[in-house]
């Protein structure tokens, strides 16, 4: 039984979904699931349901979302914020709360990493706010329990964990602290009077959501997006929508991995390039006055693991020590290890990918092409890979190659999110 355009065409009026961007396998699947949860076998019967029931269209659309996410995902993403919070709670003072947006916030790992990544950062409870929003009713409640699986946490850095959080029965339950930062809707941001009586907020995250829609409904969202971001704010999204965003009037603010865009009459915010895994700075007790925001320390080298020789032979253990000597600012011995890397083992995809940003950054444009598009050549989907290689093309006045590696890193998310959802 496969579905009918009817339900495509739903799908598309209430959430904007393209049905090309995930595949008609995947609505039909849905359709037939709730055919057989109802013991529907005609498509007609079903199809009055829907439109008759609103809690049956709610049914159908949590069948068809893919709430793929974890903590601290893009992790250089929330480095930044935290720089360009400092910045703008130094410009606005004690005036107003700094106020950010997580939407699609699925359920909760997002808005939550953000409000953990500025308590590291020295920032007070009645300094910041979070608003998270979801078309998804069922994602929110379960966002508002805050309770974890393993799941969730992913990464080579999981230490806010021990800080943040407390085993019971086998999850991981979030801490009141955390959770009173964040406030959960249902929302759909093809709204019109979506957060209408709300002001601007200074960072908005919106990521992977773009790569579903066709072209009219992604200009219709991102219409949407900036009026939801202050003229002098910065947009987060996903790695493979950046060179949407610069065709529709938005630019870069030029910061490694962070995926963060700013209206394009705006100057760029002073966003220094970061490297590796967001490292948590241990937070400081609550202070009685407004307290002065510390700049982030870079890693000390005696954080960096001792190997013995039997695991510097191992390509995880070396890339684990890249990793940590990057984001500590050593280029030098990053790219040393690099080379022993590949000395030892031959071609690695992760490797060349490594040279390639630490080129980047030192502004070594040549050989970071050179480097990401050996990345590429063995892992044609490395997806970091293809949103750098896109960027810096773009830098470069090459529209067309950017725009063509950001149609192969959306086509390669999406179709990530629809094996799971398979």
């Amino acid at each position: 039984m496969n579905a009918d355009q009817r339900f495509f065409d739903f799908l598309k009026k209430c959430i904007g979904l393209d049905v090309a961007s995930v595949g008609p396998a995947i609505i039909e699947r849905a359709v037939r699931q709730r055919c057989m949860a109802l013991n529907m076998l005609d498509h007609d019967d079903y199809w009055r349901r829907l439109i008759s029931s609103q809690d049956e269209q709610q049914a159908l659309i949590e069948s068809v979302i893919v709430p793929e996410t974890w903590f601290f995902r893009y992790p250089e993403s929330f480095s930044t914020l935290g720089r360009l919070a400092r910045k703008r709670l130094a410009e606005i003072g004690s005036r107003r709360t700094l106020r950010i947006l997580s939407l699609p916030c699925s359920t909760g790992e997002e808005p939550y990493s953000i409000a953990m990544a500025l308590f590291d950062a020295g920032f007070a409870a009645y300094q910041f706010k979070v608003d998270a929003l979801d078309v998804s009713p069922l994602s929110v409640q379960r966002a508002q329990s805050a309770r974890y699986g393993k799941n969730s946490f992913r990464g080579q850095q999981t230490d806010f964990r021990e800080r943040y959080f407390s085993l019971v029965d086998d999850a991981y339950q979030l801490s009141n602290r955390v959770c009173e930062q964040v406030s959960f809707h249902v929302g759909n941001l093809l709204d019109p009077a979506l957060l209408a009586s709300y002001p601007p907020y200074d960072f908005v995250f919106c990521r992977n959501l773009l790569i579903y829609f066709d072209l009219k409904t992604q200009q219709q969202a991102l219409d949407v997006l900036k009026q939801l971001t202050r003229t002098d704010g910065v947009l987060f999204i996903g790695p493979a929508e950046g060179s949407l965003l610069g065709r529709m009037g938005m630019r870069s603010i030029g910061a490694p991995q962070s995926f963060a865009f700013c209206h394009s009459h705006e100057p760029l915010p002073a966003a220094r390039p970061v490297l590796a895994e967001f490292k948590p700075l241990v937070r400081p007790q609550p202070p009685a006055a407004p307290p002065v925001i510390r700049p982030f320390a870079p890693r000390p080298q005696s954080l960096a693991p001792r190997q013995t020789d039997s695991q510097a032979a191992e390509p995880k253990a070396l890339l684990e020590q890249i990793a940590l000597l990057a984001n500590a600012g050593k280029s030098s011995e990053a790219r040393a290890a690099c080379e022993q890397l590949l000395q030892l083992h031959g071609p690695q995809a992760q490797a060349y990918y490594w040279l390639g940003l630490l080129s980047d950054v030192q502004g070594q444009t040549a050989q970071a092409q050179g480097f990401y598009r050996k990345a590429l050549y063995l892992e044609p989907q490395h997806a970091e890979a293809l949103a750098h290689l896109a960027a810096l093309l773009a830098s470069q006045g090459d529209v067309t190659g950017a725009q063509r590696l950001q149609e192969r890193a959306a086509r390669n998310e999406r179709s990530v999110h629809s094996e799971r959802k398979q």
